[in-house]
């Protein structure tokens, strides 16, 4: 299995998961956006707007290469050569406020030395935390992690719990999920065709995964007051994908494209000075769950 079979499958799983995702929201279908990139590879970026469940998304495919750049140097520890990095990245903002905000991305990174790893998570971003449909997410994760390793659950969501952590914030960006970076043969159990299918395995199951997230509040009523709160936790999620995420620092400091990088951000999102949730209301108990670390499961 070479990187350019695993490029091939990747973008065969992005085709459908947009599939998926169309048949879910019912109404909104995905323009597609092909790119080359000048120094080496290039993608294609699919992206839905406007629907009935789905406000703005996008499922970005991108197989890139090329010398390994000062930038990527200084900013990632990297040294000298080439690099090949393959992926799929997806982040979806609804409309109702009591549907989650969802991210998922897979990819594969490969040096001209031979040295290799696969990356990936997903997690989902609740504008409300209701702890049951949370269980559930997690129940599921954990049902993938251990059809290839008992550790990896407990291992993932740990370093997810780390990962999508807001320092200047003292938060969480929501209620977590997997993420793990870096894996090979040399620090697993697993072959590389496993860790492969591990990721296509998570790739494969995220529109079953959030259907099932999208059913519990997609016939909710909202308000505006609802829908503020919505956009000041877009916000928060605007933060940690500027200033924390690995992904779009690579991918701006790789010479990536801007747009198809950027496309996690949300189309609308608020910020007010010092905001402080009414006593004993939802938003004030969703930030008090987001402020500490919890084990779903």
């Amino acid at each position: 299995m070479n990187k350019e079979y695993i490029a091939s499958a990747y973008q065969k799983l992005q085709a459908s998961i947009c599939d998926g995702l169309e048949k879910l929201d019912g109404k909104s279908t995905f323009s597609s956006d092909k790119w080359d990139r000048t120094e080496g590879g290039g993608g294609i970026t699919n992206t839905i707007v406007n629907g009935n469940i789905i406000e703005k998304g996008g499922v970005a495919f991108s197989a890139v290469y090329g010398p390994v750049s000062d930038p990527m140097k200084k900013q990632l520890g990297m040294s000298d050569g080439d690099f090949f990095a393959t992926g799929i990245s997806i982040v979806i903002h609804p409309k109702n406020p009591h549907v989650p905000i969802i991210h998922m991305n897979v990819r594969y990174f490969e040096l001209s030395d031979g040295t290799y790893w696969f990356g990936g998570g997903i997690d989902l971003t609740p504008h409300y935390v209701v702890r049951e449909n949370a269980v559930i997410f997690h129940q599921q994760l954990q049902t993938i992690c251990k059809s290839f390793d008992d550790s990896f659950y407990t291992k993932h969501k740990a370093w997810a719990d780390d990962y999508f952590y807001i320092p200047h914030r003292g938060e969480s960006r929501g209620i977590g999920g997997i993420f793990f970076d870096h894996l090979s043969e040399s620090n697993t159990t697993l072959s590389k065709d496993r860790l492969f299918e591990y990721c296509t395995k998570l790739a494969s199951s995220f529109v079953s995964i959030y259907s099932q997230q999208v059913s519990f509040g997609k016939d909710n009523f909202f308000n505006e007051e609802e829908l503020k709160w919505r956009n000041l936790r877009r916000g928060r999620y605007v933060e940690f994908n500027l200033v924390h995420d690995r992904g779009t620092k690579f991918g701006l400091y790789s010479g990536g494209r801007t747009e198809s990088i950027l496309m996690s951000m949300p189309p609308l999102a608020h910020w007010e000075y010092d905001y402080n949730p009414s006593k004993g209301s939802k938003e004030e108990e969703t930030l008090e769950i987001l402020k500490s670390k919890v084990d779903w499961i």
